[in-house]
């Protein structure tokens, strides 16, 4: 058949790859670490963007866009955010090609055509909208600003991998915009709950809410809010993060309001976002080593039917009752292919539908119809049944949401069982060379000791937990005195 993969055991990143290629998710480009994402893969991101986008609506939030290139001038106003993403610009410095006399058929930058300002092709938007909102806020009554953009990115990594790290990327992003300290607070708390609502219940996926240590938050925030996940491998992988800007850009960018006192204050932000990389944890999180294993609420097709005959009154007959199970399928929301296509044999069909990972397959054939029963196979557990055909529709709704949650407990169990605590240096390192996930430790507060550890260990802090315990300790590093622990992991 050519769709063998590797096995997690024998080379994890290979079978991710192999997922993502032979699952038909995603492709490699002409352009270097960049890449195409196929129709299964956006059907996928689409079912996932649709949710979040229904989410923040009901959250109050509105969509806009904001232009792809930013002046460089703007992108420099706010220093840290700008130092912070300075290494990943693409720049764009002329407009034009013009032919190359030298070589005939061939073309060349127009020296003539130079821009007389830089453009920074967005690695995030931050400056673009900031440089807007000034013109759209004088007052507090044209506040909150509540916007999210749907858009593409571009930062340039030397080390790229398919939906985890790519040269460009889609996403959303929102900015907003508030006249209190407390109100922002609010929503960039608000919008972790979203995403960490989105992620453990569509995306069956766990997640620890946490927020990062100075050293590792985004640039330009004064507090980055996130969720962590874990990979099969016990790699930590961020799957969304909120940021309290606080009036950083809104100094930058000179934007004031007049408050209802009447003084002029600068505006409090925040910005909030996920990516496509969401799908690359839905592939790590929960495959196994024959394919994609995906949960019913995001995945393009919920059920597979195929069909098994001898004949064209054999298929007729088949036709009928399947058109008739699609029809009440379909009346409860539920996503179906048959596929009766014949320049396959069925055995191949079932090998390609459990690699794509669609939750559901049902197979029928004449005598099944004589005995009228279907069979049913989950992708999740693999686990085969002979159902009857009366009430097929409801049988299928309940085992869709039985697939959900029993995908979201086997992703919890793994992490609960890698989650360990360690109270001494060789604790930890020991930790990371066996059994990896998430190590629960102290940590003396300073971004010397987080620098080292990273260094020695390849072990970042992920986050604090939110509602933290604290408790006297030692580090594990400096053995200096330690008010808390906080979760380290090796991570994407």
């Amino acid at each position: 058949m050519g769709k063998e993969i590797a096995t997690r055991e024998q080379d994890y990143s290979q079978w991710y790859n192999d997922l993502v290629i032979k699952g038909q998710l995603a492709d490699y480009s002409a352009v270097r670490g960049c890449m195409v994402i196929k129709p299964y893969g956006y059907a996928l991101w689409e079912n996932m963007r649709d949710v979040l986008d229904r989410k923040f609506k009901d959250t109050g939030h509105q969509n806009a866009y904001f232009p792809l290139f930013v002046p460089k001038s703007l992108f420099e106003a706010e220093e840290k955010n700008a130092e912070g993403f300075a290494k990943e610009c693409a720049v764009v410095t002329h407009y034009r090609l013009k032919s190359d006399e030298s070589r005939p058929g061939k073309l060349m930058v127009d020296p003539e055509a130079k821009l007389e300002e830089e453009l920074v092709v967005r690695p995030t938007s931050e400056a673009i909208i900031w440089n807007t909102y000034k013109g759209w806020i004088q007052s507090y009554r044209d506040l909150p600003i509540l916007v999210n953009q749907w858009a593409n990115v571009v930062r340039w990594e030397m080390r790229t991998r398919l939906f985890l790290r790519t040269a460009e990327f889609l996403w959303q992003e929102g900015h907003t915009a508030h006249a209190t300290k407390e109100e922002a607070i609010v929503e960039t708390k608000l919008m972790l709950d979203v995403y960490s609502d989105f992620v453990e219940n569509w995306m069956a996926l766990p997640v620890i809410k946490g927020i990062k240590t100075p050293n590792e938050r985004f640039a330009g925030a004064e507090d980055t809010y996130c969720i962590e996940a874990l990979m099969q491998d016990g790699k930590a992988l961020q799957a969304g993060t909120s940021h309290f800007l606080g009036q950083n850009f809104a100094k930058a960018f000179d934007v004031k309001f007049s408050d209802r006192e009447n003084k002029l204050d600068y505006v409090w932000a925040t910005s909030w976002g996920v990516s496509t990389r969401l799908i690359g944890a839905l592939v790590m999180a929960h495959s196994d080593d024959d394919g994609l294993i995906l949960p019913p609420k995001i995945a393009p097709i919920q059920v597979v039917i195929v069909p098994i005959y001898k004949g064209e009154e054999q298929k007729a007959q088949l036709d009928e009752k399947v058109h008739a199970i699609i029809k009440g399928l379909k009346a409860l929301g539920i996503t179906v292919k048959y596929d009766d296509s014949e320049n396959q044999r069925p055995g191949w069909k079932f090998a390609e539908y459990e690699l794509k990972g669609i939750p559901i397959r049902l197979a029928i054939g004449a005598r099944d119809l004589q005995n009228n029963v279907v069979e049913v196979a989950r992708r999740d557990t693999k686990e085969k049944q002979s159902v009857s055909l009366d009430g097929i529709e409801d049988y299928i709704k309940n085992l869709l949401e039985e697939i959900q949650q029993n995908i979201y407990n086997r992703a919890l169990a793994f992490r609960e069982a890698h989650i360990s605590t360690a109270d001494t240096w060789d604790e930890f390192v020991n930790i990371l060379d066996t059994k990896a996930g998430f190590i629960s430790a102290h940590w003396d507060g300073t971004p010397e000791t987080e620098d080292k550890i990273k260094e020695l260990a390849k072990a970042t802090i992920r986050c604090i937990p939110l509602n933290n315990p604290q408790e006297e300790g030692k580090c594990i590093f400096s053995g200096n005195p330690s008010t808390q622990r906080v979760l380290f992991a090796r991570a994407y």
